[in-house]
């Protein structure tokens, strides 16, 4: 297993001569260093759309048509993993949508059990065939379980019969502009990022050096969960303290605005914030 660097557009080192975030330098770095350690039979590449449990990292525009790019050179199939982002969350049906590429495989779980454990395999009849051809096999315990199947069916009918897209979409537009007006008021908000109802907000101890600060991004979060909140911080080193936030797709423009003023307070209340 091999991994590409993580494009992440607030810190990666690969920059242009304006600053800006030169990922497609870094993808051709990434797959170099691959090439030079593989010995030639490359199976698939796993990406997300959006790296939640990494830092709600939202892959930069093109990144996704590059990528399959890449794999089609080397005969790979790309596999998306939409466990989180599937089902409406960030706006479309499904996030790769949003760049207009068709994976070979597509995986969901988490949205499309709606809290039950149901997850699917989503590929094209051309490879069903291939791996009905070589006797693949493919079971378990609760394989094609007709009670979370009927679940997941009734979840799928209600997005769309309810307008759930359109709804996290409109949502989400809410939930950034309040996010970005609360960056404009403290300085410990290094990067406020995510798309739809998903949402990271990266707490640091000064913009210019970009230090990670989980210490206080944990006094944050604790302070907003006595206020009434439950905020998710990514908490390792790695992914630098950042806030997690995907609300429910149905949730209400009020339920949101609600949420935003506690995590203002929050803010306001814990010490190190560096109110601007």
């Amino acid at each position: 297993m091999f991994m590409l660097p993580a494009p992440n557009a607030y810190r990666s080192i690969f920059r242009r001569p304006d600053g800006s975030y030169d990922w497609e330098t870094e993808m051709e770095y990434g797959w170099n260093m691959i090439d030079m350690q593989s010995c030639g039979s490359l199976a698939a590449c796993i990406v997300e759309c959006i790296q939640s449990s990494a830092g709600m990292h939202v892959l930069p525009p093109g990144y996704l048509a590059a990528l399959k790019k890449q794999c089609e050179k080397r005969g790979m199939l790309l596999i998306v993993d939409e466990a989180q982002t599937g089902v409406g969350r960030c706006g479309d049906i499904m996030a790769i949508s949003h760049e207009n590429v068709v994976p070979d495989i597509l995986t969901l779980s988490k949205t499309l059990g709606n809290g039950l454990p149901l997850s699917a395999v989503v590929t094209s009849a051309e490879i069903e065939r291939v791996c009905a051809e070589r006797d693949y096999c493919f079971y378990t315990t609760h394989v094609n379980d007709p009670l979370p199947a009927a679940v997941g069916d009734k979840v799928l009918e209600i997005v769309v019969r309810d307008q759930l897209v359109d709804h996290s979409r409109e949502m989400g537009k809410v939930l950034h502009d309040g996010l970005h007006k609360l960056k404009e008021k403290y300085g410990c908000i290094g990067d406020v990022r995510g798309r739809g109802l998903m949402a990271g907000v990266e707490i640091v101890e000064s913009r210019e050096t970009k230090a990670p600060a989980i210490a206080l991004g944990k006094a944050i979060g604790d302070r907003a969960y006595e206020l009434g909140v439950w905020a998710n911080l990514s908490s390792h080193p790695s992914f630098g303290g950042t806030f997690r936030i995907a609300p429910p797709i149905t949730i209400t423009k009020d339920q949101i605005l609600s949420g935003l003023e506690v995590f203002e307070k929050a803010f306001a209340t814990t010490p190190g914030t560096l109110p601007l």
